[in-house]
């Protein structure tokens, strides 16, 4: 029997749901064009979307808002937020952002130029997109295990070692203006990367002298798994395992909105003096000055108090174990999902669950779908809306290993009661899976079209 974590905190205050009809969902679902991300939120009684910007902050997080300071330059929250950045990231140089993609989008700008290829484990959404919009190319090369969902490597997040060494030999290292590694590995299912690995990748990079920048938005919970499933870390705290991984890095892009448990913020860190002088002037000229970059006062003191929350190891525990029950919920009803579950979602597979949609008629778009019209719970495809794309060279259409529906799961918001909805719901789904058809696409952006895309079902 699956058991439930206990919560280590108590509620103070709660917001209404509503679960709205199935004729008001089907509506709903018409209006906005089958794409879940053009849904209201109150025509949704769970909401998986994203666990980015949707965590409940802290009464100690709410108490440091009422103490920011808004000064436009040189505010006490800014030196707050500078402090923690040097004691759990060890990084003197860094820049404050309204959110990870606001970082991306300078660390790209600056970088990146037609021709350039970037190099990670697997990267997610906007840092390709961001990529692609410079003209640049983002290249993937996890390990062989991260693709198979029913492999339980401990670490299936991890960099392939020697497919980064020779994707470097062959293409040259003068093409790749920075590396990085995403912990923990998002696209392929949330799924950790070891410490071993991190500094097995730093040490090629450096080889190259190709400069390192770690995507940690979730690296809290990856600092636990090593914590967990890592020879020789049992004993060490994730703030310990935090310093050790970062040491290894040149830089740094986190959005956090994920394990700063803020409901904005996030950075971008460098080693480089030179380097970030051009990343101050790029961030005045797109987010604001140097010492609030995008945010208010008070969101820079929420940021510094909730970095030191997400790593706290009572709330680890919860966190990747109340991810856990909602996967063996799933597992114990037969239900196909990338084992074994990672920090912050579920990934259920599409693919695996209705066979009969072929890729081009997006599986995982019609599963979440599916999901949706039958609980009113939201989640998100990852697969070929997400991440296919037309070849530069053939101009054929390359879709992702996997087919992925992601339930992510809000930090410090939902009970055990909700989880159990959206097992029984996903539970409804699967018995009626032959019924299921796939989608085509009425309209879609050329960049990182699933959030605005609008689909039709196929008859």
């Amino acid at each position: 029997m699956t058991q439930y974590p206990a919560e280590p905190f108590r509620i103070k205050m709660v917001e209404p749901i509503r679960l709205i009809s199935p004729a008001e969902r089907m509506i709903a679902m018409q209006r906005a064009g089958y794409n879940l991300f053009a849904l209201k939120a109150d025509e949704v009684f769970v909401d998986l979307l994203t666990d980015s910007g949707t965590g409940a902050m802290s009464q100690a997080q709410w108490a440091a808002i009422m103490e920011g300071d808004e000064s436009y330059a040189g505010a006490r929250s800014y030196f707050h937020l500078s402090e923690t950045m040097k004691s759990i990231f060890g990084f003197e140089y860094f820049v404050p952002t309204h959110q990870g993609r606001a970082a991306e989008n300078i660390l790209t700008a600056i970088l990146v130029k037609p021709g350039s290829l970037i190099p990670s484990n697997t990267h997610f959404d906007t840092t390709e997109g961001n990529i692609r919009a410079r003209g640049g190319r983002p290249v993937n090369l996890a390990i062989d295990e991260a693709h198979d969902p029913t492999s339980h490597h401990p670490f299936k997040g991890n960099m392939d070692l020697d497919k980064l060494t020779a994707f470097i030999e062959s293409t040259g290292a003068e093409k790749i203006p920075f590396g990085t590694i995403v912990i923990t590995n998002n696209a392929s299912g949330g799924q950790p990367v070891s410490l071993a690995n991190i500094r097995a990748v730093s040490e090629i990079y450096h080889r190259y002298k190709i400069p390192f920048f770690i995507d940690c938005c979730r690296y809290a919970e990856n600092a636990y798994f090593i914590k967990q499933r890592e020879q020789g870390y049992a004993n060490k705290s994730t703030h310990e395992i935090a310093r050790e991984i970062f040491a290894l890095a040149d830089g740094a892009f986190m959005s956090a909105k994920k394990d700063a448990i803020v409901n904005i913020g996030g950075f971008l860190a460098t080693r480089d003096p030179e380097l970030h002088q051009t990343i101050c002037n790029e961030l005045i000229m797109r987010e604001g000055f140097v010492t609030y970059g995008g945010l208010a006062g008070r969101d820079l003191d929420a940021m510094a108090v909730g970095l030191w929350e997400g790593l706290d190891e009572a709330y680890l525990a919860y966190r990747l174990g109340q991810t856990a029950y909602l996967a063996n919920r799933l597992l114990e009803a037969g239900i196909p999902i990338v084992e074994p579950p990672g920090g912050h979602a579920v990934y259920l597979d599409a693919a695996r669950l209705l066979p009969h949609i072929p890729q081009a008629e997006f599986p995982g778009q019609a599963l979440a779908a599916a999901l949706y019209l039958e609980g009113a719970v939201r989640g998100v495809e990852i697969g070929s809306v997400m991440f296919a794309y037309p070849d530069p060279d053939s101009g054929k259409m390359i879709h992702p290993h996997l087919e992925l529906v992601r339930l992510a799961i809000p930090r410090r918001v939902y009970t055990q009661s909700h989880l159990d909805y959206v097992a029984d719901s996903m539970v409804r789904v699967a018995e009626k899976r032959q019924t299921i058809r796939g989608y085509r696409i009425t309209y879609a952006p050329r960049l990182m079209r699933h959030f605005t895309a609008r689909f039709e079902p196929i008859p």
